[in-house]
């Protein structure tokens, strides 16, 4: 059995993730007091008490879900499943930074700081209405740029999220996005529907976050991570700081090659891959990916002590 980590990202945020884990286990609770304190303020009592669409705004659910990702990451390693236990780590958008705070090469601190200001910088990037998301189901990624293409005209609409088999995302322009939706039916697609998101995540129009992180992350240290990382933008495993620094900022523009990063796990060897943190949405991305791969949703005590008695 060899085992690969990965890291939700955006849209598995809930009201009360991740507090089971901190009142069970002392390390997990010592995460959530080291990200309030890193940020200057008491997200966990968000996190765990609040309004679920202060918790969703981006600028909130980035360092939240990496909060409850690496809350769940500590419990394990307290039951004797170090990250050492992965062949490599990855993460879905945001979930790259969870992967590497997993693994060594970001300090907790740092990253939550680095995703509150890549929060901010996303949304800022591009005025509120302007900018919109869609998902595509049943056309092939080949199809779906087509489809892009095509409704860009003038705007902005790229292919933003290969998500599996079955699902790819568009970001651009409000008006291209809607275009895209009536071409991607007219092409055969099962579904095509606009996403409850805030701003159009890894398309052109977030250059002027890719900026922003770029100097946020000039100013962070990056170590090599204990394990390899397969990154987003590449779907290829890397190890290199400078590299991994490099990858971030282009990430924010950058589609999230989630399909392909799965199948260079299963092509290095990965047969288990373990969900760390909020929700199951990766897991069933990874089943229509490759059927063979086991998945564990790792984000209650309950699954901690599971999955460490058959790690």
């Amino acid at each position: 059995m060899t085992i690969a980590f990965v890291f939700p990202g955006q849209g598995a945020q809930t009201i009360g993730m991740g507090k089971a884990l901190a009142d069970s286990y002392p390390q997990a609770k010592a995460v959530f007091d080291e990200v309030d304190e890193a940020l200057g303020e008491n997200l966990s009592g968000l996190i765990w008490d609040g309004d679920i669409e202060t918790l969703t705004l981006t600028q909130n659910a980035q360092p939240a879900l990496m909060a409850t990702s690496m809350a769940a990451m500590r419990a394990l390693e307290s039951e004797g499943v170090a990250v050492t236990t992965a062949a490599c780590v990855a993460g879905h958008s945001l979930g790259e930074y969870s992967a590497l705070a997993a693994s060594g090469a970001i300090s907790l601190a740092d990253t939550a700081r680095l995703l509150r200001t890549r929060g901010l910088a996303m949304q800022s990037a591009v005025p509120v209405g302007q900018g919109a998301m869609a998902a595509v189901l049943g056309l092939d990624l080949a199809v779906v740029r087509e489809v892009a293409a095509e409704a860009a005209g003038d705007d902005v609409c790229e292919a933003a999220n290969d998500n599996d088999p079955a699902q790819v995302v568009v970001s651009g322009s409000k008006a291209a996005v809607e275009r895209a939706v009536d071409i991607a039916k007219a092409k055969g697609a099962k579904r095509a529907l606009l996403l409850p998101v805030s701003a159009p995540f890894h398309c052109a129009l977030m250059e002027p976050a890719a900026r922003v992180m770029e100097e946020a992350l000039a100013g962070v240290e990056i170590k090599s991570p204990v394990v390899p990382l397969i990154a987003n933008v590449c779907a290829a495993a890397v190890t290199d700081p400078d590299e991994i620094r490099a990858l971030l900022v282009e990430q924010v523009t950058g589609a999230v090659r989630w399909r392909e990063s799965v199948l260079a796990m299963a092509a290095d060897g990965v047969t288990e891959i373990w969900e760390i943190g909020a929700g199951k949405a990766l897991s069933g991305m990874i089943r229509r990916i490759d059927r063979s791969l086991a998945t564990k949703a790792i984000g209650t005590p309950e699954d901690v002590k599971s999955a460490a008695g058959n790690a």
